[in-house]
């Protein structure tokens, strides 16, 4: 069995060295001709799954990336070939909350008030967006939800995107890349959106680039609208747009969920799937890979109060550690080769907190004792 990975996928040889012989290769640039003899392909978003990659390999057998969204999968050629597929659904998503956390925080500092002033608007209400909206409840901030394929959900609070982006101080965006059909989300904020936005309304982008037009984004800003602007992706990654950077308040290479437990989840995932194809049972899991937290156990005092969590939370993850390695090595190391030297980061859930824990920090996504 040949089973070839993205070298940025975290413990690819640990889940699948059982399984068959592992070669690891460069996402971003790798050549079918490498992947001709591959039974097992597992990628990340860097890689291009299409006909041209896979048209010389006759043998696929199965197409996995370790990531929540597929548009880099071209699924209806896959299908048209019998190569089963999958992608890791909610694999980071708590660590994208705790990014989007880190950056409201930061933004509360600056306009000198507090998180719970804020209402936050979240588009795309998913793996990534409902957790978002829990942790933000959890916290006390208002919360206005816009999702087109739940609408009809009889308990789902749908606003009309007009009129969340109208009503927002804050609009945090976590919706997969849609080019056509009912709901496309290509460009979704395009110049005519951006110019209907309050220049106030600070924007967080943590899902796909191109789901915000950056050239419009840039136009606005260099005519004089300087909103918050919190960018984790971009379009035409990882030649980006870098005359954005300084309208940026928080700028950083697509790590939003690099946490080390959200990669190595996605890992975990298709070594399971992988194992379901196979008629294997799974005799590995993350927890027997994952090493301990620098900070394992913290004792929580009665006197801990919501005020309190900006501290706790900057303890394990603080955005502006990100964005000012994005600004010091972009130029000179590139984008990707942030992406592939990201430092570890660990999630809330790595450590267990103990005492009177209040039931915000569980919601929030801590361990307890």
């Amino acid at each position: 069995m040949k089973i070839y990975a993205d070298d940025n996928m975290p413990l690819a040889r640990e889940f699948f060295a059982d399984l068959g012989d592992v070669t690891l290769f460069s996402g971003r640039n790798v050549q079918a001709s490498e992947l001709a003899d591959a039974d097992i392909l597992l990628v990340r978003s860097v890689t291009k799954v299409n006909a041209a990659l896979l048209d010389v390999n006759p043998n696929i057998r199965f197409v996995g990336t370790a990531t929540i969204g597929t548009d880099h999968l071209d699924v209806a050629y896959l299908q048209a070939r019998s190569i089963v597929h999958t992608n890791a659904p909610g694999c980071n998503a708590q660590s994208v909350v705790e990014y989007v956390l880190s950056c409201l925080f930061m933004l509360a500092e600056q306009q000198d008030k507090p998180m719970t002033d804020f209402t936050v608007g979240v588009v795309g209400v998913g793996q990534i967006g409902k957790r978002l909206v829990v942790a933000l409840q959890a916290l006390g901030l208002t919360v206005l939800q816009n999702d087109p394929l739940r609408a009809t959900e009889p308990d789902f609070p749908h606003l009309d995107l007009d009129t969340l982006l109208a009503r927002a101080d804050v609009v945090s965006l976590h919706v997969p890349l849609v080019r056509g059909g009912a709901h496309p989300t290509f460009h979704l904020l395009d110049a005519n959106r951006l110019a209907a936005l309050p220049a106030t309304t600070a924007l967080i982008n943590a899902c796909r680039g191109e789901v915000v037009d950056n050239q419009a984004l840039l136009a606005q800003a260099r005519a004089g609208v300087r909103r918050p602007l919190f960018l984790d992706v971009w379009e035409n990654e990882p030649a980006i747009e870098q005359a954005l950077l300084p309208y940026c308040d928080i700028a950083t290479a697509h790590i939003a969920g690099h946490s080390v437990e959200g990669k190595a989840r996605g890992t975990e995932m298709l070594y399971q799937a992988v194992c379901q194809l196979l008629g294997v049972t799974p005799n590995r899991t993350l927890a027997r890979f994952l090493p301990a937290g620098a900070i394992e156990k913290l004792q929580i005092s009665p006197n801990f109060r919501l005020l309190d969590v900006q501290n706790l939370c900057r303890m394990l993850y603080d955005v502006r550690r990100d964005d000012a390695l994005f600004r010091r090595h972009l130029v000179t190391h590139g984008f990707d080769w942030l992406r592939k030297t990201y430092p570890p980061r660990r999630e809330f859930s790595s450590v267990c907190l103990q005492g009177q824990v209040p039931d915000y920090l569980i919601r929030l996504g801590f361990s307890q004792k």
